[in-house]
């Protein structure tokens, strides 16, 4: 009997299209397609990784292309194109570069993958994911952003690092945009289930707080030339193996609100559901009044944004 695997694609074969794909294959989450407009370097990195099968053990097919028919009939896209941070740069100072090139990618993706879920990572991912979705015209519940996974496994080691406990025991929780004005939660904050509030003092939850919303900058100033790329190349094959094996892990993640929170009309950070049918429920937790005017101040900066894109 032929086994059906999943196809999954991932637009942009620099550092992060990469790094997951390399991931997808060594997890076999099914066959990889790495989409670029640069002739030969999808080509070249597919070839790399398929050399690396007999040594790790995977069948899936691994290739590279610059044509999007290749990426036909895929059950999961992945939008990673666009250009990097260097230092000094936010994230908002991407915005209307990478909007023409994600606008771009979404029309020709749905053309030949009408039915796909799409991740969106391209920078400032809360506004890309809302410019993907116009273009796209993906129901909601087909079209998420990645980030607050990563977030929250940043925030996750600088616990680790200062309690000296496993990663595995913590679980942390970071809402709203994925920038400077990210929402971490110390109160839904734990470890082995005890919260950190128990465990660490106010001052240096402030400092790994920080930490946590300078965590991908923290990273452009070492590196110079580029962006984060381990990090949140995991991220994003947590979330599409939550998709193909229909996990249902809850993610936190930017996805269409409408409503929730007391925030409509954009994409944004929220604990959601994430399985074989996409962001499949949208968790509303208990913020205090605090964390919620936190939460607000960050979803008007996702629509100021917006309010300034070109496309």
């Amino acid at each position: 009997m032929e086994v059906t695997r999943k196809k999954i694609t991932i637009v942009g074969a620099g550092h992060v299209g990469a790094t997951t794909a390399q991931l997808c294959a060594y997890k076999k989450l099914g066959n990889v397609v790495m989409f670029d407009i640069v002739e030969g370097v999808p080509q070249g990195k597919a070839l790399d990784l398929m050399e690396s099968a007999p040594l790790e053990h995977f069948d899936m097919k691994v290739i590279g292309t610059n044509d999007y028919a290749d990426t036909a009939n895929s059950d999961v896209v992945v939008i990673t194109a666009g250009i990097p941070r260097k230092p000094g740069m936010s994230r908002e100072d991407l915005r209307d570069v990478n909007a023409g090139i994600v606008k771009d990618v979404a029309e020709n993706i749905i053309k030949h993958s009408p039915n796909c879920i799409m991740i969106v990572v391209s920078n400032p991912v809360d506004t890309m994911t809302y410019v993907a979705k116009k273009y796209s015209n993906l129901p909601k519940n087909r079209i998420l952003g990645m980030a607050g996974v990563l977030d929250a496994a940043r925030f996750r080691h600088f616990i680790s690092l200062e309690l000296g406990v496993s990663n595995e025991d913590i679980h942390a929780m970071v809402l709203g945009l994925h920038g400077t004005d990210m929402v971490p939660l110390p109160s839904h904050t734990s470890v082995a289930g005890i919260p950190i509030t128990e465990l660490i003092s106010k001052e240096r939850i402030d400092d790994m707080v920080q930490r946590t919303r300078d965590g991908g900058a923290e990273i452009v100033k070492y590196l110079k030339t580029g962006s984060a790329y381990y990090a949140p190349g995991a991220s994003i094959a947590q979330g599409i193996e939550s998709i193909i094996r229909d996990k249902k892990r809850v993610h936190p993640c930017p996805v269409f609100l409408e409503g929730e929170y007391g925030i409509d009309g954009i994409f944004m950070g929220v604990p959601c559901i994430i399985g074989a049918n996409g962001v499949e429920k949208i968790i509303e937790m208990d913020l205090n009044e605090a964390e919620m005017a936190l939460l607000h101040k960050s979803a008007d900066g996702v629509k100021k944004s917006i309010s300034q894109l070109k496309v």
